[in-house]
């Protein structure tokens, strides 16, 4: 099949590898511009875009869609579909509908639930037990388009942001790989709808600062919280006016009385610390400049009184 990939990140850079090993012709990329990055700002390619260079494949990298050179450029391809995967921007009515077999989108959650650019995050921040890849036929709506094949996944009690995002990525290509063979030969022809009256979480694109560890919320939602934000921005206080990330925690049931962010217990191995309810083991820490390291190596090298407060 004559395909243009539009996507941006490492997610979909294992969807595009899957398609350049499945025997698809992928006539264009279309990727967002580099990024400076470093003290030095220096502009570093998407891995969408490195993926694409490995195979000689045509890059775009517009600042818009909705330019009359961007689409004719487009329309010159004469693709049979238009994949989207995590790619950024929303695809403007008349490219949605020019390729013959339409604009198919890989999404990263079991819509309706969590549209949006950070379903993996939030599938893990808000407790849920599963979440799931859907293969979608795009519409002018935000990830409202009808579902054309999905697959589950449980999210196991140790997962991570990171671990949910290669088991995701690695499963969705597949599927995405399937499903395209499915529409060239005819055995899937129409998508189902989604369900209207369903209810939807909206999952925005995590930031920087949406790390920051707010002591008040119960040690499970913090439990959660630290491994949806690893491996980025990371969960982070302060202690003793120097950044804290959190890496690893455990909760552990118990009130002390103490002021949410209080640090109960400093010993050997293990902070405790005080939160809205229960408390939170810290078990792999890092300090500002350090490396990242398990509680025990972390309190050897630096004393941390109990009573201290984070944040």
């Amino acid at each position: 099949m004559k395909l243009i990939f539009a996507g941006t990140p490492d997610f979909a850079a294992a969807a595009l590898s899957a398609l350049y090993e499945a025997g698809h012709e992928i006539k264009a990329v279309i990727t967002m511009p580099d990024k400076p990055k470093g003290r030095k700002g220096e502009p570093v390619p998407p891995p969408v875009k490195e993926e694409a260079l490995k195979h000689g494949t045509p890059v775009m990298q517009p600042l818009s869609l909705k330019e009359d050179e961007v689409f004719e450029k487009i329309k010159a391809y004469s693709p049979d579909a238009i994949i989207v995967t995590a790619y950024g921007r929303i695809l403007p009515e008349r490219i949605l509908k020019l390729p013959k077999y339409g604009c198919i989108n890989e999404h990263a959650s079991l819509l309706p639930a969590y549209r949006g650019a950070g379903p993996i995050q939030w599938a893990i921040l808000d407790g849920c037990e599963k979440t799931g890849v859907s293969i979608m036929q795009m519409n002018s709506g935000l990830d409202t388009g009808d579902i054309l094949a999905f697959c589950e996944t449980p999210i196991g009690k140790n997962d991570t942001t990171g671990s949910l995002f290669d088991k995701l990525a690695e499963q969705g290509a597949g599927l995405l790989v399937r499903t395209l063979e499915q529409i060239e030969n005819g055995t899937l022809t129409e998508g189902v709808p989604q369900p209207e009256d369903s209810p939807t979480e909206y999952a925005r694109m995590i930031t920087k600062s949406d790390g920051r560890v707010d002591w008040n919320r119960s040690a499970e939602e913090l439990e959660r919280f630290v491994r949806g934000m690893d491996p980025w921005p990371a969960a982070y206080t302060k202690l003793n006016g120097k950044i804290l990330k959190i890496w690893k925690t455990e909760v552990r049931a118990g009130e002390t009385g103490d002021a949410a962010g209080t640090i109960v217990r400093s010993e050997k191995d293990r902070l405790e610390v005080q939160t809205g309810s229960g408390i939170l083991v810290l078990k792999e820490v890092q300090l500002e400049g350090k490396k990242r390291m398990d509680c025990g190596a972390f309190l050897r090298g630096n004393a941390v009184k109990e009573g201290t407060v984070l944040g």
